[in-house]
C-alpha cells in the first residue's frame, strides 16, 4: 500500500488543484466565507453520528461472524480508522487494514476479521448505490430530472433498486453451494464453508440493510446540510442522487482522504442541477472538513486510549 503512496498523494493533489483552478479558487473561498453557521452546526454532529452508526453496524457484523466486541471498543477502533483514512493515501484502505489487524490482535480469526471489514465496507457501498438509485427514481419525472432525454423511467429504476437490494441473497446461496463442494479439500475451504453457513443469515441481512440505510441517510444528510450552509437548496432526492457518485469517487484508492476525486464528482453532479462550480466544490470541501474534524478526534483516541482502544476482555465468545 505504501509503495505507491507518493504517487497517490501527487495524483490527489493534482486532481484537487485542477478542480479548484477550474472552479476559480477565489470564488470557492468567497463561497466558504459566506457559510451559514446555523446549518453548519447541524451538519457536523450528523456527520459524526454517521460514523458512529457505521462503527455499531460493524460491531453487529462481528457478532454475527462468531464473536462480540463492546460498543466502546468498536467506536474507538472505528474512529482510529477514520484518522488513518484521513492521514494515509489510498482512501479507505489504510483504515480498513487497521481495523482488520486490530481484530486479529484481539483474537478474531483472520478469515472472520477480514470478512467483517470487507462486508462492512461493501454493505455501505451497496446501500449508497441503492439510495442513489431511489433518489434518481424519485426525481425521474420532475422538472430537474437527471433522466431527461433517456428511455429510463422511475418504474424501471425502482425495479433495478429492488434487485440491487436483494442481490446479496443469491450471492450468499452461491457461496454456500461452492463452499459445500470445497469443504473436504482443504482446511481453509472448511472454514469458508462454516462462515457461509452461519445461522440467521436472513436476520443479519435485514439488520445490515437497516444499519447501512441509517449510515447513508446520515451521511447524505450531513452533505445536504453542508450544502444548505452554503446556500444550495435542492430537494432531498437530488441530494441522494448527487451523494452516491460523489461518495463513490471519494472512496477511490487514488485519492488522499477522499480529497480531489470527491470535489471533481461534486462539481459535475451538482452542476447538473445548476449549482455553480465554486459553490459545488465548496460543499464538497465542507464535507471533507467534517471528516478532518473526526480524524482529529480519532487521533486523540490514538494518543489517550489503551492500545487498540480496548481491554483484553473486549472480545468474548458469542
Amino acid at each position: 500500500m505504501m509503495r505507491g503512496a507518493p504517487l497517490r498523494v501527487l495524483a490527489a493533489g493534482g486532481i484537487l488543484a485542477a478542480v479548484l483552478w477550474l472552479a476559480d479558487p477565489g470564488a470557492v473561498l468567497r463561497s466558504l466565507a459566506g457559510v451559514d453557521v446555523r446549518w453548519l452546526a447541524l451538519a457536523l454532529p450528523v456527520a459524526v453520528l454517521s460514523n458512529a452508526a457505521s462503527a455499531l453496524r460493524w460491531r453487529v457484523l462481528i457478532a454475527w461472524l462468531g464473536q462480540a466486541i463492546g460498543a466502546g471498543a468498536a467506536l474507538s477502533l472505528y474512529f482510529r480508522a477514520v484518522a488513518l483514512n484521513a492521514l494515509l493515501p489510498g482512501a479507505v484502505v489504510g483504515g480498513d487494514l487497521y481495523r482488520m489487524l486490530s481484530l486479529r490482535r484481539l483474537g478474531q480469526p483472520a478469515l472472520e476479521a477480514g470478512l467483517s471489514v470487507l462486508l462492512d465496507r461493501l454493505s455501505g457501498l451497496w446501500m449508497l448505490m441503492l439510495i442513489g438509485a431511489l433518489g434518481v427514481a424519485a426525481g425521474a419525472s420532475g422538472p430537474a430530472s437527471l433522466l431527461a432525454g433517456t428511455s429510463l423511467s422511475a418504474g424501471l429504476l425502482l425495479v433495478l433498486a429492488l434487485l440491487l437490494w436483494l442481490a446479496p441473497l443469491p450471492a450468499l446461496l452461491l457461496a454456500r453451494r461452492v463452499s459445500a463442494r470445497l469443504r473436504s479439500h482443504a482446511q481453509w475451504a472448511e472454514r469458508i464453508a462454516c462462515v457461509a453457513h452461519l445461522p440467521a443469515a436472513g436476520r443479519q441481512f435485514m439488520l445490515q440493510s437497516a444499519a447501512s440505510g441509517a449510515v447513508q441517510i446520515l451521511s447524505i444528510g450531513a452533505f445536504a446540510l453542508g450544502g444548505r450552509a452554503l446556500g444550495v437548496d435542492l430537494p432531498v432526492w437530488a441530494w441522494a442522487a448527487v451523494a452516491a457518485p460523489t461518495f463513490l469517487m471519494a472512496a477511490l484508492p487514488v485519492s488522499f482522504g477522499g480529497w480531489g476525486t470527491r470535489e471533481a464528482a461534486a462539481s459535475v453532479c451538482l452542476g447538473l442541477f445548476g449549482v455553480p462550480a465554486a459553490q459545488a466544490v465548496g460543499v464538497s470541501v465542507l464535507y471533507g472538513l467534517f471528516g478532518l474534524v473526526q480524524a482529529l478526534g480519532g487521533s486523540l483516541v490514538f494518543a489517550l486510549a489503551p492500545p487498540d482502544g480496548t481491554r483484553t476482555d473486549a472480545f468474548r465468545d458469542r
